[in-house]
């Protein structure tokens, strides 16, 4: 075992858990573990943080919406300073649909009632009467211009936008994605990584995990992460890709 490791925040761990996306740190942990490379998790909840920690990459998972009102006061007292210092510093995050919302500017109700959030990331969210939901599929872009397909798992009736300075994790091919209209999904800004797809994720994407793993691995370390193939992975998506038609 290399002395190398990544260290992974988990934030809300115990209330942004829908869907399996907890299986997305099973998947970073072992797709480290299989290069020789460590990992520790912290699993952070309410309350104060130690804002000394240094994090490799900070995952925050899906919830309701009445989960996210309940962090909202919890978010602004005690982590959104910090959390902003964390995105435009380069840190590594992923986050997942309620997490993504969270991230972005604010939400707005039907009713027209905001609920502001973050502001980390320049997107913002607004309710829809359409649930969009189902298994979806989108082709993610490498900043190098490569670019592969990623299955999940889609649920919600928000609808982002991205605003200016930030960019889709790519374009759907079937699905709603973003919002249903504009053809996108996701959001990318810096080395944040967001995105509706449940399912969870990274398990059924294991490019995207290398992807999220490699630039965390090449900030800590100044060096590329290790090969590991994905073959079978693949084989799996594209199995997926078939069902659906795509």
């Amino acid at each position: 075992m290399s002395e190398k490791s990544l260290h992974i925040c988990h934030l809300y761990y115990d209330i942004l858990n829908l869907y399996g996306d907890n299986g997305n740190i099973r998947t970073m942990e072992k797709r480290l573990a299989w290069r020789g490379i460590g990992s520790e998790v912290s699993r952070v909840t309410f309350g104060p943080i130690d804002k000394d920690t240094d994090y490799d990459i900070i995952f925050i998972g899906g919830g309701q919406d009445f989960e996210q009102e309940l962090l909202v006061k919890d978010l602004f007292e005690y982590k959104a300073e910090w959390l902003k210092e964390q995105i435009e510093k380069g840190t590594v995050f992923l986050a997942i649909c309620g997490g993504y919302q969270m991230l972005g500017k604010y939400y707005e109700a039907a009713d027209g009632t905001k609920v502001d959030f973050l502001g980390g990331i320049n997107v913002y969210t607004t309710a829809n009467d359409k649930r969009m939901i189902g298994n979806f599929v989108y082709e993610y872009t490498r900043d190098n211009g490569e670019k592969f397909p990623v299955v999940g798992f889609e649920n919600h009736n928000g609808q982002t936008w991205l605003g200016e300075g930030v960019k889709p994790m790519g374009v759907i091919v079937k699905g709603y994605g973003n919002n249903g209209e504009d053809g996108t999904e996701g959001a990318r800004y810096k080395n944040v990584f967001a995105t509706y797809s449940h399912g969870p994720l990274l398990p059924k994407n294991a490019r995207i995990a290398d992807e999220i793993l490699s630039i965390a691995y090449e900030r800590k370390y100044g060096e590329k992460l290790p090969s590991l193939e994905h073959e079978l992975e693949d084989a799996a998506l594209d199995d997926i890709r078939q069902q659906l038609g795509c």
